[in-house]
């Protein structure tokens, strides 16, 4: 493994098809939705023995599990369109095989076992350090140099990364503030984190390890079943969420983005724009593989061209002109923060 490169970013930005693009070069580990597949419990304090590395990155995500036993799975969970031996009803999906694996496989699960195999007998070390020799082991596996890990809604993992990967690099990924909010709108992840965010607001906590069961029989009857193992999803899909609360989550999640980007050595940050990728696609590419260190062929730079959507740019546009409006609005202070950055 020669370099690691996380891409962060608000999410519905482009980012998945970014992963597609990159898992097609022939030098590039695309670590699909790894962070958000093991998240922070993958991270502890003090050493790990291989086991219990493992075990943290095979136990099931809660909250997806819930999702998807609720009726509720998202479109970026990859091992649900098809399914092997495990299923959130029994057993529980494994959390690097919900997203990751298939993403570089049609045998998640025979890729699952081979590297369990191996990670259980390593010694006991860092998380950060049993993660990159993960990262290597998969390297060697298929044959990759340089690791790129792309996961949506990531701004809040970024300072955590830096301080475990002092040497990695960071892509801030960003899209049209009125077009990524109205996406989110229309996505039951992001729907979900609205809605989880404001049960936290109405207990007055930071944490849900701070939640109590006072807490949750105060919460509307609206919003307490969302913590339930099993849900209604139509409380999510058809709560009246307005636009511009999308707006301002966007908003607050490309200004966080911004800010650590502009805490890092002007060689291990970048920015890429979604209408930056779309209307300059073998441009952008070139700059990002070099930045991630590899080649920018040019059969892949022509594949990877050809396979981005165009249809998704200025899709706000369609809204009627007061709801564009307001949702400018509430996205004015993400559009100003990136306006204003003083680097690339």
């Amino acid at each position: 493994m020669r370099s690691l490169t996380f891409v962060i970013g608000t999410g519905r930005s482009g980012s998945t098809a970014l992963s597609r693009i990159l898992n097609a070069h022939p030098d590039v580990l695309s670590l699909n939705e790894y962070m958000a597949s093991v998240g922070d419990a993958a991270f502890p304090e003090g050493a790990l023995s291989g086991a219990e590395f493992w075990e943290a990155l095979f136990r099931p995500a809660p909250h997806f599990e819930r999702m998807i036993r609720s009726g509720l799975p998202l479109p970026e969970f990859l091992y649900t369109r098809r399914p092997g031996r495990y299923s959130a009803q029994a057993t529980g999906i494994p959390a690097l095989s919900l997203m990751v694996l298939p993403h570089l496989t049609d045998d998640p699960d025979g890729l699952l076992d081979e590297l369990g195999a191996e990670a259980v007998r390593w010694p006991g070390r860092t998380a950060a350090e049993h993660h990159r020799a993960l990262f290597g082991l998969l390297c060697g596996r298929f044959g990759r140099t340089a690791v790129v890990e792309r996961s949506g809604y990531s701004t809040g993992w970024a300072p955590g990364l830096r301080e475990a990967f002092p040497d990695a690099r960071f892509v801030h990924m960003f899209r049209d503030g009125p077009d990524c909010a109205l996406s989110m709108s229309r996505h039951p992840g992001y729907r979900t984190i609205l809605l989880l965010r404001e049960i936290k607001e109405r207990a007055g906590i930071d944490s849900f390890s701070e939640l109590t069961p006072e807490h949750v029989r105060a919460l509307p009857a609206e919003l307490s079943p969302l913590l339930d193992d099993r849900f209604d999803p139509a409380l999510v899909r058809d709560r009246d969420l307005p636009l511009r609360r999308f707006g301002t989550l966007w908003s607050e999640l490309v200004t966080d983005g911004t800010e650590f980007l502009g805490r890092l050595p002007a060689d291990r940050r970048t920015t890429l724009a979604y209408e930056d990728l779309l209307a300059k696609p073998a441009d952008e590419l070139t700059r990002l593989a070099e930045f991630v260190g590899v080649d920018p062929e040019p059969g892949w730079l022509l594949t990877a061209s050809e396979t981005l959507d165009h249809t998704r740019r200025g899709s706000a546009r369609s809204l009627p002109a007061d709801e564009l409006a307001e949702l400018a609005e509430s996205c004015a202070a993400g559009m100003r923060v990136l306006r204003e950055r003083p680097f690339r």
